[in-house]
């Protein structure tokens, strides 16, 4: 287990910290059944210190609506009327087809989120998330309960068009997502709407578990039908004590560039696909693939523009900024979205449309002067905690790593990747994002890792 007073764990990680609700109102229509299996699994001998509690908050009614994906029907016109209403547009005229919003990025969210948020919202529906972004700038994003569920039952669906039939299995777990860093949060719950299922997000770093051992035993017990994360952590299946402990049905890789030696390794590990899958916390999945190939864009609210730097759009095959209108989630719904990431539309072979080429995500690793691998997502909960707004981290092939930050404590920075990388950082202190360069600054370079 990680030790308390080695000066970077960080307080919103104590078990227990973040809990407020009981279990009634987390889970309204949770039977005995339900009941018992949470309890196991939260008392399971090999299981680890849950540091948060959650639940999906779903009544009888919403538990059958979430089961169907929302109707594409006229969607768009709909979600710019909505979009004309919020507070964002306050004084613009002229908005009257999707071309004459302006483009807009995160950093509008994180000036003024409330903007973006309709005024008729049903906020007694909210949750929170934390999305850490492609600058650093840490912004919470309203989250509306039944589609957090409809995102469930889309990977179900992912699934099951694979031809794999995807249904409850005994007390195996419906889902697990793992995460490989340092600190997380980390919970066990049910998904109401997969039979009370269990499901969890766990840690995969080891220094988490009492033993290496535990790790092993408790996947191995909880046995996941699905298990998703990012390149980091499903990589980390593939360790030895892993690699015979799960044997899932699918695997889901998102929020970073999954190359295709890692996919490779893991389908031949683990005989299953390994869908890719491309989307923000702020718009949801965008676009999914099994292959190497280009990313299908999903059939759900979701509509992509390929812009260039003045914000024009640019024809099918070309070049530019991924830009995307978002209308699941109707506690946010973005209109021209501009995501950072490059790529082109293509036509696909079905009459499909395809994303290509798609750059921006990053998956990368420092190398510690002790040869320890640290994944960049354990620098971003230390810079985000003591203050910096945006970063660059460069790692050189020699090992030696320099720092660039916005704002924040530079000391505490300096400190604290010190303290994980076992080595000195030289820390430079900027004022303003714009002297990290233009564009969508690349937050992590290692030749050494």
């Amino acid at each position: 287990m990680s030790d308390p007073d080695d000066g970077l764990t960080l307080a919103e990680y104590a078990p227990g910290s973040a809990a407020v609700l009981t279990d009634a109102e987390r889970w309204p229509t949770m039977d005995a059944a339900g009941a018992a299996r949470l309890d196991r699994w939260r008392r399971h001998p090999f299981a680890p210190d849950w540091v948060h509690a959650t639940g999906d908050r779903l009544t009888a009614e919403m538990v059958e609506r979430t089961r169907m994906p929302l109707s594409t029907n006229g969607w768009l016109e709909e979600h710019l009327t909505t979009a004309r209403n919020l507070l964002a547009y306050r004084g613009r005229d002229g908005l009257v087809s999707l071309a004459d919003f302006p483009p807009i990025t995160r950093q509008h969210l994180v000036d003024d989120l409330a903007s973006f948020v309709p005024l008729d919202a049903d906020l007694d529906r909210m949750l929170h998330g934390t999305s850490s972004g492609s600058t650093g700038a840490a912004l919470l994003i309203p989250d509306d309960v039944e589609e957090v569920a409809r995102g469930f039952h889309l990977m179900v669906s992912l699934v099951r068009a694979q031809g794999i039939d995807w249904v409850p299995d005994g007390e195996r777990f419906a889902v697990a997502s793992v995460v490989f860093q340092r600190q997380a949060f980390t919970y066990v719950s049910l998904v109401s709407g997969f039979a009370h299922r269990a499901m969890a997000r766990l840690n995969l770093d080891t220094g988490v578990w009492r033993t290496p051992s535990d790790r092993t035993d408790f996947l191995r017990d909880a046995d996941p039908q699905v298990i998703s994360g990012h390149p980091t952590s499903l990589a980390e299946l593939l360790s030895p004590d892993l690699r015979g402990a799960v044997r899932p049905l699918a695997l889901f890789s998102s929020a970073m560039s999954l190359s295709g030696p890692l996919r490779a390794d893991l389908e031949d590990a683990f005989g299953c696909p390994v869908f890719d899958v491309y989307g923000l916390h702020e718009t949801r999945q965008i676009a999914v693939r099994t292959d190497d190939g280009p990313f299908r864009v999903l059939d759900r609210r979701v509509h992509v523009e390929i812009l260039d730097s003045a914000g024009e759009v640019l024809p099918e095959g070309e070049r530019g900024e991924i830009t995307v209108t978002a209308g699941e989630n109707p506690l946010l719904p973005l209109v021209r979205y501009r995501t950072g990431d490059v790529g082109r539309l293509v036509r696909l072979a079905d009459g499909g449309i395809g994303i290509a080429d798609l750059e921006g995500r990053e998956n990368t690793v420092f190398l510690g002067s002790d040869g320890r691998r640290v994944p960049c997502v354990d620098l971003t909960q230390q810079l985000q905690t003591h203050g910096a707004r945006g970063w660059s981290i460069v790692q050189a092939v020699d090992g030696s790593v320099a720092a660039e930050i916005v704002g924040g404590d530079a000391g505490a920075v300096d400190r604290t990747l010190r303290a994980l990388l076992n080595q000195p950082v030289a820390v430079t202190r900027h004022e303003r994002l714009i002297d990290l360069g233009e564009g969508k600054p690349r937050r992590y370079r290692s030749a050494a890792g």
